[in-house]
């Protein structure tokens, strides 16, 4: 009996290890990469020590100081009010949808339902934003596309009202003259706090990470570019290069312009602010995530 208890709570702990080491490893191989020196790393292949330490990735990057500060800037202003609005719609539409005394719900909730599975496509989508509201070269061609909202986000949340919220509490409040915004301000949201920090969290890496919307609406205004479009220039600058300096016959070294190692300096350039701030939501987001998903 005591070897079997002990089996039942080793086994669980060494397959959690072998899953973090599986999601941990590749980061500090990649971040290790970042540090090589290119012709290193063409030498001797990646490693999680540096065979011949090198900064010349971060350096490139860096080189360019106002046009990296000024992307950081705008991927910050465009991930917060992004994913404030994302929350707030989030929750409006969600709290109607939990409520079953509410008409239409179910029709709505279908709606939903198949935006979540279908959509118009790049090019209909395309033309509603740059033709009808007109969000071309603007900011909120990186806010307003794709993310403001998610049916996923809203069905989750959805779900979270309906199995969380004691329904004796949402009786009282109405028994005691609350009005829906009060009963919705007051009281679900204040429970709510876990599902709130898994919402933001998905939708802020979901604002950070994108660098299509930038792609598609941002033509003649490339300093509004966030930090995933500048990082994706450079990278294309140097692969543009390398293969210039081919084409040409240029006389050139395959490892002399730092290619691998600024595709991994890049991606831990965009991976940094959210590594900072997950450990401070990680409770939040995984209770959210795990009470959201129960059907309601």
């Amino acid at each position: 009996m005591i070897t079997t208890s002990r089996a039942s709570k080793t086994i669980p702990h060494v397959v959690l290890i072998i899953l973090a080491l599986a999601c941990v490893l590749p980061v500090i191989l990649l971040t290790m990469a970042s540090f090589t020196d290119e012709h290193a790393l063409a030498r001797d292949g990646y490693g999680f020590f540096p065979s011949v330490f090198s900064l010349a990735a971060y350096e490139y990057i860096f080189a360019a100081g106002a046009v990296i500060t000024r992307a950081y800037g705008i991927s910050f202003l465009v991930t917060g009010v992004g994913t404030f609005f994302n929350i707030v719609l989030t929750v409006f539409l969600a709290y109607p949808l939990s409520r079953p005394e509410v008409r239409g719900r179910n029709v709505l909730a279908f709606i939903i339902f198949f935006a979540l599975l279908f959509n118009g496509g790049l090019v209909p989508t395309f033309m509603v934003y740059t033709r009808i509201l007109n969000i071309r070269d603007t900011i909120w061609a990186l806010i307003v596309p794709t993310f403001l909202m998610s049916p996923f986000l809203v069905i989750m949340v959805r779900n979270y009202f309906r199995s969380s919220i004691p329904e004796e509490i949402m009786e009282a409040a109405k028994l005691d003259g609350a009005s829906e915004i009060a009963t919705l301000l007051k009281i679900v949201l204040p429970i709510s706090k876990p599902i709130l920090g898994t919402v933001g969290l998905m939708a802020g890496i979901a604002y950070w990470n994108d660098w299509t919307n930038g792609l598609y609406y941002l033509v003649r205004r490339t300093d509004l570019f966030n930090i995933q479009n500048v990082l994706t220039n450079m990278m294309n600058n140097v692969q543009f290069l390398r293969t210039s300096a081919v084409m040409q016959g240029v006389n050139i070294e395959l490892g002399a312009l730092p290619s691998v190692s600024i595709r991994m300096a890049i991606a831990v350039v965009g991976l940094i602010p959210v590594m900072i701030v997950y450990p401070f939501i990680q409770k939040s987001f995984i209770k959210g995530i795990v009470i959201g998903g129960i059907k309601g």
